[in-house]
């Protein structure tokens, strides 16, 4: 099947709540190629608007080069026709170049550009590196600002002008005034993707922002949880989502606050608690102790109590 075109795939993004599964390991820390399958065809079955393959939440930063393929192609190969599967790119500009390549030949459709790797770089830097990475594919590209690479208002409307297939911006740095800007300057030209851990906290004051979707990581184990919230956040259910976010989201995060790295480490936890394992965290991740466990357990009774 050829590729979403970067302007349909911009709408189709922008229409629902968007996963990030993460990757399935053995314990002995190979990819579980199998398992993610098995999972990918799972979690798709339910109502999303993209599977982000290999993302932040699945380890793309532990991953080779090799794996990241491996990961993207038995995510292509397991979604169903109709959900969007987007890839990974990242590092310096040339390795970026490289997995944005591979995933267009790997048939997903889109590509979500993380920062470079351990470098600062300058306004004028970052715009040549997004540059390279979409004049490398016709797939629609989302940038991810956070970290070493926070786009300024200006550089996120000269990418647009200069790359027709930049097609989304994805907020984890939570500078309201900086989105903004560019959502003053820049409109429907991009879709616009909530991108903070844990995303559920600031869905409503985001939505306002004109931020329409977000990365959802509790969707991995409590899918109808995450789509409930995200149907009471797009309805302006005001005291749904508060309620939601009192008993279920900020327990949820008081545990993932415990120690870096958590917020991929509690997500595979939760996927063990709820039938469907995923294998342990790569290094320099560190999986939840059996107390924080128990912590998340509650968590999850608590979640279905609400969302049954």
């Amino acid at each position: 099947m050829p590729a979403i075109a970067p302007s349909e795939l911009a709408h189709r993004l922008g229409s629902g709540l968007l996963s990030f599964p993460v990757t399935h390991f053995t314990d002995e820390l190979a990819f579980d190629e199998a398992a993610y399958r098995e999972n990918i065809a799972r979690l798709a079955k339910y109502d999303v608007a993209g599977l982000f393959a290999a993302g932040g939440t699945g380890e793309f930063f532990s991953l080779t080069p090799d794996e990241v393929g491996r990961v993207v192609r038995a995510a292509v190969q397991s979604a169903p026709e109709r959900t969007p599967v987007l890839a990974p790119a990242g590092h310096g500009t040339a390795q970026a170049v490289a997995f944005a390549q591979d995933a267009e030949a790997a048939g997903a459709d889109g590509v979500l550009l993380f920062p470079p790797y351990l470098t600062e770089a300058s306004s004028a830097g970052l715009v040549a590196h997004v540059r390279a990475v979409c004049a490398a594919t016709s797939l629609g590209v989302v940038i991810y600002s956070r970290a070493n690479a926070v786009y300024s208002a200006d550089a996120v409307a000269e990418l647009a002008d200069a790359c027709p297939n930049l097609i989304g911006f994805k907020d984890g740095v939570g500078d309201l005034e900086n989105i903004t800007r560019i959502h003053s300057r820049l409109g429907d030209r991009l879709v616009y993707i909530g991108g903070l851990p844990t995303a559920e906290t600031f869905a409503l004051p985001y939505l306002e922002l004109g931020v329409t979707t977000y990365s959802s990581a509790i969707f991995n184990f409590l899918p109808e949880f995450a789509l409930s919230f995200y149907a009471a956040v797009r309805a302006g259910d005001r005291a749904r989502v508060r309620r939601l976010l009192d008993e279920v989201v900020l327990p949820y995060t008081a545990i993932r606050d415990r120690s870096p790295g958590y917020a991929v480490s509690i997500v595979k936890a939760g996927l063990g608690l709820t039938g469907h394992p995923a294998g342990p965290v790569r290094p320099p991740l560190t999986d939840l102790d059996e107390q924080e466990r128990a912590l998340l357990s509650d968590v999850v009774a608590a979640s279905r109590a609400l969302v049954p």
